[in-house]
């Protein structure tokens, strides 16, 4: 079980590894918003068909959650704390929270423990 400390420790890692990105790359001028964005939705939309028929580690939820890393890493590669510090943020943000839970009910909880599934396994 991953305790408060452990997961603190994400959020922070999380928050300082986005702020250098931010300063180094002129608040990521060189990202493509909007191909990024919507890279994100279509990916969400095939995770929130997968969500009352496969757990979080599966493997074809892993394989989409892959993509999930991938898409973010046009920002910045993001370290496994990070990473799990992304999925915390959904959950901790509300305004992250609504917006992807309009894809699924559940996909903000089952975005955090799939990204935290695959930051352990392969990061």
């Amino acid at each position: 079980m991953t305790n408060d400390k452990y997961l603190d420790t994400c959020r922070e890692s999380l928050q300082s590894e986005q702020n250098v990105s931010l300063e180094e790359t002129n608040n990521w001028e060189h990202v493509d918003r909007e191909k990024v964005h919507n890279n994100w939705d279509i990916l969400y939309k095939d995770i929130a068909k997968g969500i009352d028929n496969y757990q979080a580690d599966d493997l074809n939820i892993q394989m989409m959650i892959k993509k999930h890393y991938e898409i973010a890493c046009e920002f910045y590669i993001p370290s496994k704390e990070a990473y799990i510090g992304m999925g915390l943020f959904y959950n901790d943000n509300e305004d992250m929270k609504k917006y992807h839970n309009t894809y699924h009910p559940k996909m903000v909880d089952f975005l955090l423990d799939a990204m935290t599934f695959y930051a352990k396994e392969n990061l």
